[in-house]
């Protein structure tokens, strides 16, 4: 089990997911940008070896504008020897590294337009994981999308579009369920018919499901990955007191962290903390979890990039 959280660290003093409107679109602009977000990568990385944090998300803002038709810089080129050496970081600390692309990623649309754009932003996240030379462990974290007022042909819809997507690409996608639209099941459904790994979602679980335990449901979503598809990987959050339904929790509640640990013995996963502290509550469930024998502890950290 490696712990981690998403996208931002609010201890290192960088932004990472620095971008601009397009209307100020320039080349020597996106250069900048994407310069302070890879050094900032870099720095987050750094504070998470040096706290055994050995999950992450990495933003998809990490090169903004990467699929847009405005956006002619060879980005993979420029930067190949800072990709290089960001890889060469997380491979040496058995990091893992995973992305996840926002809402309007949908493979079921029914425009046309809208999946070719999804298919473009999708084809930019494997690059920035083909750039840092991850293996298949890296994945592409993705929903089903919409229901469009008829669930089967919208399931059926992905699984046949999923099937035109480049290999590459294919390898690195894996499907997550939802808290308003398509459970676990439903997931599982498309796992079945297309090979996709499953991420089981804690709260999406516990808001919207077809009445299995956690144990449950976590082992059906485990039986999904294969053996060079990485651990299973499971995001997890509380519902946010007095939060809409859905809301991350601002904070880890020791308890109940204890608690899902203890009840998800002894099925072996990377752990995603979807919490609005990021890090500082990732440091406080690696301290948890640290007796937990799943847990990876790095033997030793290279402080040097």
């Amino acid at each position: 089990m490696k712990i981690g959280y998403p996208c931002k660290n609010l201890s290192v003093g960088c932004i990472g997911d620095k971008t601009f409107r397009l209307k100020s679109y320039s080349e020597e602009r996106l250069v900048s940008t994407v310069q302070n977000n890879l050094q900032c990568l870099l720095e987050m990385l750094l504070f998470n070896a040096a706290h055994n944090i050995l999950f992450f998300r990495v933003t998809s803002d990490l090169v903004p504008f990467a699929s847009h038709p405005a956006c002619r810089l060879n980005w993979r080129g420029a930067f190949k020897e800072t990709f290089s050496k960001i890889g060469t970081f997380i491979r040496l600390h058995d990091m893992r590294i995973s992305m996840h692309p926002d809402q309007f990623t949908l493979i079921n649309s029914q425009d046309t337009a809208i999946f070719k754009r999804s298919v473009s932003e999708l084809s930019y996240h494997a690059g920035v994981l083909d750039a840092l030379g991850l293996d298949d462990t890296a994945k592409i974290q993705i929903h089903l999308g919409g229901v469009y007022g008829d669930r089967k042909a919208s399931i059926d819809r992905f699984a046949e579009r999923f099937e035109t997507l480049d290999e590459a690409l294919k390898k690195r996608l894996v499907v997550e369920n939802d808290d308003t639209r398509f459970t676990l099941a439903d997931c599982l459904e498309v796992s079945r018919r297309t090979g996709l790994p499953v991420v089981f979602d804690v709260l999406h679980h516990a808001i919207l499901n077809s009445g299995e335990t956690v144990p449950d449901a976590l082992q059906c979503a485990a039986q999904t990955w294969g053996a060079a598809d990485g651990l299973p990987i499971v995001d997890y959050s509380l519902q946010k007191l007095e939060g809409r339904k859905g809301k991350h929790a601002e904070f880890l509640e020791a308890n109940a962290f204890e608690a899902f640990l203890e009840q998800t013995r002894p099925i072996d996963f990377d752990l995603m903390l979807e919490i609005k502290d990021k890090e500082q509550s990732a440091v406080r469930a690696v301290s948890i979890a640290a007796t937990d024998p799943r847990f990876v502890t790095l033997p030793s950290f290279h402080g040097g990039a």
